[in-house]
């Protein structure tokens, strides 16, 4: 019990602990949900002994009970809509690469899915659309593509060229386009961009559509390799590397917002939990669709649904939350994050 209590405390402490410091404390932050499951049958164990030693896994799940909303609404806390709500759609199309599986094989493979992305953006009809690892086998002319697909958007993109194509990060706005950039990460094909829009005749509203570093291990690989102590080291190596980027990431956007001039909406592919450095210093002025209007579990990682939320729309904490849902998709591995906002 003391053990389970003090692993819970150190999942608190990782949201204030900058990963550059302490990897470790980032993979406790992950693990928040099962160690605050841990604590919860210990608490129902003692009880049920009639142990006074009941109270260590109770104290050590009070604090828990403010963290639980970023995981699971069980009411929606959403305003009313003003004439001024913006509805925003941030997803993370995953390279299309679940394409390869066998419903898509059979109806034209990645071309396929990507076929599908697209409908579903445009069914969506979201005023602010901001994707990430948007990947384009063999097409080059970007803007082509985009106009082709999406002629009712105006677009601010970035993106990688390969011998395949192209991927990165692409924003489309109803609204028209007043400036917008790009924050290279170093040593990192993950970036962040920004777009300004032009919102109203004398508002602009800054989108960051960001896309920080991943894990990159296989789960499946390693499982097999297990027994093989290189390979263990190796992806402990990839983990603290990634966990560190991250951090620096992170802080090169916080950077870039606090010199922002006008309100700044932050979205993307955030590749970290609620407990997490990444999450509390974006969340700075800023408030969580899904906690202001979400309701169930807020999970976006399909393969490890309902316990991974790294997908997110953070807003002026002075706007006001009118919608959020979270539609459970098959083209990608991350689910989409759709919210109305009054401006």
């Amino acid at each position: 019990m003391l053990l389970a209590a003090f692993l819970l405390f150190l999942s608190y402490a990782s949201m204030v602990v900058n990963p550059s410091k302490g990897w470790y404390m980032t993979a406790l932050g992950l693990l928040f949900v099962p160690i605050a499951v841990l604590n919860v049958i210990l608490l129902l164990w003692a009880v049920n002994r009639r142990s006074r030693s009941f109270l260590i896994p109770l104290l050590a799940l009070l604090p828990s009970m403010i963290f639980i909303g970023k995981y699971l609404q069980f009411s929606s806390g959403a305003v009313d809509p003003a004439p001024t709500k913006v509805k925003v759609l941030s997803y993370n199309t995953g390279h299309f690469l679940l394409g390869r599986k066998p419903e898509f094989k059979e109806e034209g493979g990645v071309l396929a899915c990507m076929d599908s992305v697209i409908r579903f953006v445009k069914e969506s009809d979201a005023d602010i659309v901001c994707l990430q690892e948007v990947n384009l086998p063999g097409e080059y002319d970007v803007t082509k593509f985009i106009r082709e697909h999406f002629p009712e958007y105006n677009a601010g993109y970035f993106m990688f060229i390969t011998d395949n194509g192209t991927y990165g990060n692409v924003t489309l706005s109803r609204f028209p386009i007043t400036g917008k950039g790009r924050l290279k990460f170093d040593g990192s094909s993950n970036l962040a961009i920004y777009t300004d829009l032009k919102v109203g005749e004398e508002s602009t509203l800054r989108v960051y559509n960001c896309h920080f570093e991943s894990y990159n291990i296989s789960l499946m690989k390693l499982a097999k390799s297990y027994r093989d102590s290189t390979v263990v080291q190796e992806t402990e190596e990839r983990v603290k590397r990634s966990i560190r980027r991250r951090s620096e990431q992170v802080d090169q956007v916080m950077e870039d917002i606090e010199n922002c001039p006008v309100e700044a909406l932050v979205t993307g592919d955030f590749n970290d939990n609620p407990m997490s450095y990444t999450y509390y210093r974006l969340m700075r002025d800023r408030k969580d669709t899904f906690v202001e209007a979400g309701k169930g579990f807020g999970a976006t990682y399909s393969m490890l649904w309902p316990f991974i939320r790294i997908d997110y729309i953070l807003y002026p904490d002075h706007f006001g939350a009118v919608s959020h849902r979270i539609p459970h998709l098959k083209y990608s591995d991350h689910y989409p994050v759709i919210a109305e906002i009054n401006l």
